[in-house]
């Protein structure tokens, strides 16, 4: 990464308009972004900052609702991951994540699982919402459905940049995407045990949609030992680059290793990132790319700690219950014995 890189470059998601003046300018900053940082801002988004603000208060609402209140809807009582969890109960690479936080995906009805059915098929049911604040339920639900199209212009931009017609990833989302929405408050250093409001890693989806309240923690690897700071500028949002990509780009794409940092003494931090994945029962392609782009291909980092894989629903199952430990015990105990001998050869 050229050493002038330190902040986050910008781009502006109008100009991926078939008819606009600088259409190929952008495509060629894409490609040169996602080779480098693998992160930006992203402005002409078309969201309005009224429902930005709207979502931001509501969550404001729900974590300054008792205790009881937000435990009416933890997460260990959903066998599909949704639901709140209290500081501490989320671990990245084994250490515990210092963030409270509230996880909702596409309300999908429960399927009637029989022996033989793949195990990642328990991840799909129904959110909880917590009933002292109704509002939450469809300013969530809208949410969802708004920045699912916002990331799938993102990766049709991206597919685009690869030299691709813009719809190649259409087979492995169009039957429903793997949709992630967290809710996300950090308590201030005061009230933590270390700094850690998330530990380095990387995200497994197509592409990370992440709106910042106005508190910055987020921190991008800057590829040289160092970090380069991500703070919050109104009505952006800060986008990168999921491992789903980098498989499909045979490393061409860079999934970049981040951060969160828990904020001063005093104060707290909101975030709400959207994580946008292919259909759960999808194997991500590896796509074909143009002579020039080719040359450039780097093949995908692997983590022996975190090996990936190219089938969608095996990955996120993998990752779920690894960040979930108590949630993994309390309802699928018999895939944590199932794991463990990969664990140990690992």
């Amino acid at each position: 990464m050229p050493e002038t890189i330190r902040t986050l470059p910008v781009i502006d998601l109008r100009r991926f308009a078939p008819d606009h003046s600088e259409r190929l300018e952008a495509l060629d900053e894409l490609r040169q972004i996602s080779r480098t940082i693998g992160f930006f801002y992203l402005t002409g988004h078309g969201i309005p900052q009224e429902e930005i603000d709207s979502l931001t208060a509501l969550a404001r609402r729900f974590f300054s609702l008792p205790e009881d209140k937000k435990l009416e809807i933890e997460m260990r009582r959903s066998p599909h991951f949704r639901g709140y969890n209290r500081a501490g109960f989320e671990y990245t690479r084994g250490s515990q994540d210092w963030r409270e936080q509230v996880d909702f995906g596409p309300e999908r009805e429960k399927p009637a699982l029989k022996a033989g059915d793949q195990p990642w098929k328990r991840l799909i049911g129904p959110n909880q919402f917590p009933s002292a604040l109704p509002e939450l339920r469809p300013a969530v639900l809208k949410w969802i459905d708004d920045v699912t199209g916002v990331g799938l212009k993102v990766l049709q931009a991206f597919s685009e940049a690869l030299g691709q017609k813009p719809d190649v990833f259409s087979p492995i989302y169009s039957n429903g995407p793997n949709q992630l929405l967290k809710i996300v408050r950090y308590p201030g250093r005061d009230q933590t045990e270390s700094d850690q409001g998330v530990g380095a890693h990387k995200d497994g989806g197509f592409v990370t949609i992440l709106l910042q309240d106005v508190v910055g923690g987020l921190q991008v690897d800057d590829g040289s030992g160092g970090w380069i700071e991500a703070p919050p500028i109104r009505g952006t949002f800060v986008v990168n680059i999921g491992e789903l990509l980098e498989l499909a780009s045979n490393g061409y794409l860079k999934a970049n290793i981040h951060r969160v940092v828990t904020p001063p003494a005093g104060g707290d931090r909101l975030s709400i990132p959207f994580f946008l994945g292919a259909n759960l029962a999808a194997t991500i392609p590896v796509l074909d790319l143009p002579p020039a782009l080719a040359a450039e291909v780097r093949g995908v980092t692997q983590d022996p700690l975190n090996p990936l894989f190219r089938e969608v629903g095996r990955n996120v199952l993998k990752s779920r219950l690894r960040s979930h430990p108590d949630v993994a015990q309390a309802h699928h105990a018999d895939l944590l014995q199932e794991q463990q001998p990969q664990a140990e050869s690992a």
